[in-house]
């Protein structure tokens, strides 16, 4: 008779926790009115508030491995849930007054993106290639709801189906890429992978595993030539989804590289870095390419984004610890003022108009001065102009490359970002220089007005003192 040890159950608190809050919001949602429903609301961002201190205090015990080795609680993961929920809590905070203006503000809302976090630290925190694709298809599941969640657009419908579709793609292709790994190792943990790689790195089974695995992470980071999903969904999609997927399931995705590619299949570095150098590259020059032929802001977004992953990847293939921590500085960077640029989209949308135009922002500066100057703020952060954060997030990936003398990558990413700077910039010139053709005021509340100033200042902060934010990236590393 085979003896069952009951798991350790505190490393995983924190998951437990959002799992039961999640729970009991969907039962508390049913019973109350629509006029009562800012509870829903206000217990969201508690139950977020509440998983944040649980992490913040298990940090404090190190690497802890539980549930038969299958979840792991480490610095890195702990690190990466804390600005998930940060990221989180600021879009439930900018999506309040956008769903009550267009009758969306529902508890599903908020539940499908309690749910979309549980999937996110599972993902985090996975030491198993099953527990992986459990958090990855609890999130995937949730995103394809909350796309689609405004029922009488066509747009937000289409997007959602054009999402499923190909998201489903993605994940048989990631399962068929671990259904190899498996049949050569024998084990679907990580740490059982990544000791049978290092006796027999050649093995033609282990390698095309690899490849459908890069395959399917590609696909669910949106890097070319697997972006055909991203304009669509982004722009389809409800501001405030666009903005929760353009945010935190990046985080989720780049510890889902880290835990897959470093952790489990380090020992095949030399042929994954060639995969994410082709993958890099055409994300950075694609992405940068396209998005100067965009009118809509949320579609300029999207290759914006795309171009962003390219840079992510960089530091990845780098194979070294300082271009894993540049790498992790960088999608946190990044996770926070795309959320700033989609939060100012709803800062100027009200019921009945989007302001996700390029043309709706013609003049913002002579509506608004102080609006104007935080989406400036935001724009050269992802532009990369200094002083603001998104300068040394590209520092710190290019130096790292440049470490591993990878110079002409190094430079190739310098020129498209010049060549991307100017669709940040056009921005700015239709803020300043435009002449305004929506007059309306603008009717955002205070509490949006001040998010959305933090949320700039701070990418000025970060970029005058970006020392704070590195230093945790390269500790947990």
């Amino acid at each position: 008779m085979v003896n069952f040890e009951i798991p350790n159950f505190v490393p995983a608190l924190p998951e437990i926790f959002v799992l039961t809050m999640a729970c009991v919001i969907l039962i508390f949602d049913l019973f109350i009115k629509d006029n009562d429903r800012i509870v829903t609301f206000v217990l969201a961002i508690g139950t977020l508030v509440g998983a944040m201190m649980l992490t913040i205090s298990l940090s404090e015990t190190g690497r802890v491995l539980t549930f038969n080795d299958m979840f792991v609680s480490d610095p890195m993961g702990n690190v990466l849930k804390v600005f998930i929920y940060l990221v989180t809590a600021v879009v439930f905070i900018y999506s309040r007054q956008y769903l009550k203006q267009r009758g969306l503000f529902k508890g599903e809302y908020f539940v499908l993106g309690l749910f979309g976090v549980l999937g996110m630290m599972v993902m985090v925190s996975a030491h198993s290639m099953l527990t992986l694709y459990m958090g990855l298809e609890l999130l995937s599941l949730s995103l394809y709801a909350m796309v689609a969640f405004q029922r009488d657009s066509l747009s937000a419908t289409e997007a959602a189906m054009k999402y499923f579709v190909l998201g489903a793609l993605a994940s048989g292709m990631l399962l068929y890429g671990m259904s190899m790994l498996y049949g050569v190792a024998g084990t679907l943990d990580i740490a059982g992978i990544s000791a049978v790689v290092a006796q027999s790195p050649n093995n033609i089974i282990l390698l095309l595993g690899l490849a459908f695995v890069v395959v399917g992470l590609a696909f669910k980071l949106g890097a070319v030539p697997f972006h055909m999903w991203v304009p669509d969904v982004y722009q389809g999609a409800p501001t405030p989804v666009t903005m929760y997927i353009g945010a935190a399931p990046k985080i989720a995705a780049f510890a889902m590289v880290m835990r897959l590619l470093v952790e489990g299949l380090g020992d095949l570095h030399g042929h994954w870095q060639t995969m994410l150098v082709v993958l890099a590259i055409l994300s950075i020059v694609i992405g940068n390419v396209v998005a100067i032929a965009q009118t809509n802001l949320k579609r300029m977004l999207a290759y914006s984004t795309i171009s962003h992953v390219g840079f992510i990847l960089l530091g990845i293939l780098a194979g070294t610890e300082n271009g894993y921590s540049a790498s992790m500085f960088y999608v946190v960077v990044y996770a926070l003022t795309s959320m700033g640029a989609f939060g100012m989209i709803i800062v100027l949308s009200r019921a009945g108009f989007e302001a996700d135009n390029i043309d709706d922002f013609k003049g913002l500066n002579e509506r608004s001065p102080w609006l104007a100057a935080m989406m400036m703020i935001l724009m050269f952060s992802m532009a990369g102009v200094p002083p603001t954060v998104g300068f040394y997030a590209k520092l710190s990936v290019l130096q790292s490359i440049v470490q591993v003398d990878l110079v002409w990558l190094a430079v190739t990413a310098v020129v498209f970002s010049v060549v991307g700077a100017f669709y940040y910039l056009r921005i700015i010139k239709t803020m300043y220089f435009d002449k305004p053709e929506d007059t309306a005021k603008i009717e955002a509340g205070m509490d949006m007005r001040i998010v959305i100033s933090l949320n700039s200042l701070g990418m000025l902060a970060l970029g005058i003192f970006p020392a704070a934010l590195m230093q945790w990236c390269i500790v947990v590393m």
